[in-house]
């Protein structure tokens, strides 16, 4: 009996002291031209663009709660507009996931936040705390992301919609979005094909109630 109470304690001071894995991947990094003609012809939603098939990362995970937990870490947005008109109009992308499975709303969003100028912009968001992640079964995986153009006036502010559309089109930007894990920490050295470290501008944070109400298919047709 001795024996075996060392042994179920010798067990639980192991399970306890195992290490939760800490990882990170890119979900996508895709370099584009966007136009006032791509915003009015995208479908189903105007002022998208679909980042799916080949543009996704084919070995994303089908389960993002086990083994490792993504649910719970945070994103890491960066995005590098390489063109934009000249103007300083504030300018921003909204990031949706789109699931496999969803429930209530359906799908999630998170956002870029503003930027009026060339650059590069970053920021970590906590994937517990954008609009709608709750409406997502992550357990099931994500299906695409789609990005949608907007001004600074919210959530139906889209770009195609402005009558100095002008100020916004066409542009051309890189953007990267890498899932850390839950406890982890975003480590640009493990993300191929970025340049050299250099000085980012944090983007400036929007409310994401504001940024990314009824961001997706309910919206901009």
């Amino acid at each position: 009996m001795y024996r075996s109470l060392l042994a179920a304690i010798l067990f639980g001071c192991a399970a306890t002291a195992a290490p939760t894995q800490a990882e990170q991947f890119v979900l996508f990094d895709v370099t584009f031209t966007y136009t006032k003609a791509d915003a009015d012809g995208s479908k189903p939603s105007k002022s998208h663009y679909y980042v799916k098939g080949d543009l996704i990362n084919k070995d994303r995970p089908k389960d993002w709660m086990a083994p490792v937990d993504y649910r719970n870490g945070t994103a890491h947005i960066r995005l590098e507009v390489l063109d934009k008109p000249p103007g300083n109009a504030p300018t921003t992308w909204t990031i949706c996931y789109i699931p496999n499975k969803g429930k209530g709303n359906g799908y999630g969003c998170m956002g870029t936040g503003l930027y009026d100028k060339p650059g590069v912009y970053e920021r970590d968001v906590p994937m517990t705390e954008f609009w709608e992640n709750k409406s997502i079964l992550w357990e099931h995986g994500i299906k695409q992301m789609d990005l949608v153009i907007k001004d600074d006036s919210g959530g139906q502010g889209h770009a195609h919609k402005r009558i100095d559309h002008e100020r916004f089109f066409p542009t051309r930007v890189r953007m990267t979005v890498v899932q850390v894990s839950a406890g982890a920490k975003y480590d640009p050295k493990l993300v191929p094909g970025l340049p050299p470290a250099t000085a980012a501008k944090p983007a400036e944070a929007t409310s994401s109630s504001k940024e990314c109400a009824e961001c997706e298919t309910k919206e901009g047709k």
